[in-house]
């Protein structure tokens, strides 16, 4: 089957199997390997993206529910070669070791500071709930979100 998705603001057009996950298509189709492949059960969040701006595991979701919807990965967030702020963020607070959950954590807090400017601590941990850091960079995680929140707000690239 052949679809057309939007990714990171450009058209694609596939063809595979309708029922192949989103991460497979997004990783293999289109070497787009930001998103990794973590538990394949949708429980860890290694491979979340965004679809329309909200949070998903794209290990579960089939290619075929993401056609006429924008897909965004971790590539699809910097502008013109400059970091988006949670990026930058999670540099300087060295919220990421191993870096394998990172992008997955990053798109969620993407999503969160989409939704909310001005994430309280709790905010942030119930938003982030379900992406699972194996290093435990836990403290950071949320320091780094909360300083992405305080550079968008005067006016860093969003």
């Amino acid at each position: 089957m052949q679809m057309e998705l939007l990714v990171n603001g450009r058209m694609q057009r596939i063809e595979t199997d309708p029922e192949r996950s989103l991460l497979n298509v997004l990783r293999e189709d289109l070497d787009l390997t930001g998103t990794k492949y973590g538990c394949g059960e949708g429980q860890c969040g290694a491979c979340t993206v965004l679809l329309d701006g909200e949070p998903v595991r794209s290990c579960v979701i089939p290619f075929s529910a993401a056609a006429g919807k924008h897909i965004t990965t971790i590539e699809g967030i910097e502008k013109n070669g400059a970091l988006h702020p949670l990026q930058q963020a999670f540099l300087e607070a060295d919220a990421l070791q191993c870096g394998y959950c990172t992008s997955g954590m990053i798109l969620a807090g993407v999503a969160l500071l989409q939704k909310n400017s001005s994430p309280k601590p709790d905010d942030i941990i119930r938003a982030m709930q379900g992406n699972i850091c194996r290093c435990g960079a836990y403290p950071r995680i949320v320091h780094a979100i909360q300083s992405a929140a305080t550079s968008m707000k005067r006016g860093a690239h969003v």
